[in-house]
């Protein structure tokens, strides 16, 4: 596997990761089942800064909103200069 496949593997990893915990919440906002556990514990690291930058407006969190398309836009830099 090539360098800027891995890359793009890991990026991508973690994009579905969110959009997995984003979508749990909405079916396991008490996080009672172990899927949700485990996206809460992959993604929480990459979400936490985002969480204390942001305010909430209108009590939704748009930390995964904003970190997957700051991972989009890494993502782009990184690859184009691989």
């Amino acid at each position: 596997m090539t360098l800027p496949a891995v890359v793009n593997l890991i990026f991508e990893t973690l994009w579905w990761v969110i959009l997995g915990r984003v979508l749990m919440s909405w079916f396991d906002p008490s996080g009672n089942y172990r899927i949700s556990r485990i996206l809460y514990d992959m993604s929480e690291p990459i979400l936490a800064p985002a969480r204390r930058i942001l305010p909430t407006f209108g009590g939704v969190d748009w930390s995964p909103l904003v970190t997957m398309i700051l991972l989009n836009l890494l993502q782009g830099f990184i690859l184009s200069s691989l």
